[in-house]
């Protein structure tokens, strides 16, 4: 699975409260929220590699 479906599978578990909290920092310290980066990877930004690799990092996505 790629790391934007992980991404996808991951964000529909988070509970809807805490989807407006900072999940990852990047670029010239950017702190972007669940939603955030959502929008971003919708869009399909010039942001998106290095925020799911961050998230990768971190173990936040969704392997299954």
């Amino acid at each position: 699975m790629d790391k934007k479906a992980q991404f996808y599978k991951t964000y529909a578990n988070i509970p809807l409260g805490l989807r407006n909290e900072i999940v990852v920092v990047i670029g010239d310290n950017e702190p972007l929220s669940w939603n955030a980066a959502k929008i971003e990877i919708d869009n399909n930004t010039d942001k998106v590699t290095e925020i799911l690799d961050k998230l990768d990092q971190v173990e936040l996505l969704k392997e299954n």
